[in-house]
């Protein structure tokens, strides 16, 4: 079983990889739950998954 630290990205390293506020960072968290939460997904507060974080800011996908 994998960790979770490597299926959700949390608010603080948000902070640190976007070196921005953690204001802006939980904002950020909140924003990609809200999309997800919309597609139907559940979500956890101040956590995103890791792979959507990484299709929506840096355009990856795993197919």
């Amino acid at each position: 079983m994998t960790g979770t630290s490597e299926n959700f990205i949390t608010a603080k390293e948000i902070m640190t990889v976007l070196d921005v506020s953690q204001t802006k960072a939980y904002s950020i968290a909140k924003k990609l739950n809200k999309e997800l939460s919309d597609k139907g997904y559940m979500v956890i507060p101040g956590r995103v998954s890791r792979k959507y974080f990484e299709e929506r800011f840096y355009g990856m996908s795993t197919q």
